[in-house]
């Protein structure tokens, strides 16, 4: 009986002692915002093929959320995007910019 009662005691010890090495194991597989991004940003600077001093503005820009890669453009994006191309190449300023873009953006 007194067998019994050491491996019990053993047994609630060791599981004690465990218990906190798996929930510190668990919280180190959770990965906060920030370090989910970092790995993001660093598998896209990797298949852009990114080095050096490219590859730290890309990695600033990415992590501080102002890269978007990738991102498609709306319509209206798109809309806007020619008319301002339009405007550039027949050189277009002031107050005849603002007309042309105007009749652009609704004539599209």
């Amino acid at each position: 009986m007194k067998a019994l009662l050491t491996l019990t005691a053993g047994v609630l010890l060791s599981l004690s002692v465990l218990a906190p090495a798996h929930a510190q194991d668990e919280k180190k597989k959770e990965l906060t915002p920030q370090q989910q991004r970092m790995g993001t940003c660093s598998k896209e600077a990797k298949e852009k093929g990114k080095t050096g001093d490219d590859r730290k503005a890309f990695m600033k820009d990415c992590l501080s959320g102002k890269s978007e890669p990738d991102k498609k453009m709306t319509p209206q994006q798109e809309k806007m995007a020619a008319c301002n191309k339009d405007a550039a190449d027949q050189k277009k300023t002031g107050d005849a910019r603002k007309a042309f873009m105007k009749e652009c953006l609704t004539a599209h």
